[in-house]
């Protein structure tokens, strides 16, 4: 498994807030970068992307993990994601990254790309419906 030293959170904030320029937020202006880094080592960058009917709507970390799980990923070491104020993953994305395991590493940072503050999935989901939920594991 790959390890997540400072080397590896700089880029991981680097590439979250260098990808922010690609989101389509035609409605909000919120644009979000994420970079997530996989336990084979590749990362899967995403952006929001924003849709008239705000339902379609899909945030740039689930953006990230699509396009991880697509390419066969299913372990994820930690997520970077970069927004205007330093916010945090919402709610849907939390619980999609709980499909994938609780021990992620969650790096956030401003829309300059500074570090605001490292937390996990368990900190920021305490009480998650998971695959254990259900009796799978």
């Amino acid at each position: 498994m790959v390890k997540l030293d400072d080397k590896m959170r700089e880029q991981l904030i680097g590439m979250a807030h260098n990808v922010r320029q690609w989101a389509y937020a035609p409605y909000s202006n919120y644009k979000v970068g994420a970079a997530l880094l996989t336990a084979s080592g590749k990362i899967y960058e995403g952006v929001n992307i924003e849709n008239v009917g705000f339902s379609s709507t899909v945030c740039a970390e689930r953006v990230a993990v699509f396009k991880a799980v697509s390419e066969g990923e299913r372990e994820f070491v930690a997520i970077a994601v970069a927004a205007q104020d330093g916010g945090a993953p919402c709610g849907v994305c939390r619980q999609v990254l709980a499909e994938f395991g609780m021990n992620l590493t969650i790096l956030i940072a401003d829309n300059e790309g500074k570090f605001v503050r490292e937390t996990t999935l368990v900190e920021l989901f305490p009480i998650p419906f998971t695959p254990k939920s259900l009796g799978i594991e």
